[in-house]
């Protein structure tokens, strides 16, 4: 007669012991030559996908920059235009007053 062994009542997967590093599954971008690591490859998380393929002005990159700091420190993913504002006041952006007519 065959030893049946009882079915474990509880299954345990200890996810810690992997080493997703090693084995390359997360973390890098596979190219034709080789494989890179993405953590030495600078993030561009902070722009938007969808418009990606354009070239940014520093004062534009300096923006998103502060947008995406702004939002890792809130918590917040979709800010208010209030908060875009605060945003932009906290870089040094004002409003200025509106050219008066001199032709009088």
């Amino acid at each position: 007669m065959v030893n049946q062994l009882d079915p474990p009542s509880e299954l345990v997967v200890d996810r810690r012991r992997v080493n997703r590093r090693a084995t390359g599954s997360k973390g890098a971008i596979h190219e034709k030559h080789g494989v890179v690591d993405q953590r030495k490859i600078e993030r561009r998380r902070q722009i938007d996908p969808t418009t990606c393929e354009r070239d940014y002005s520093e004062q534009e990159i300096d923006f998103m920059k502060a947008m995406d700091d702004y939002k890792r420190r809130s918590g917040r993913q979709f800010p208010t235009w209030s908060e875009v504002l605060e945003v932009l006041h906290s870089m040094g952006y004002r409003k200025v007053a509106e050219p008066t007519d001199i032709s009088l």
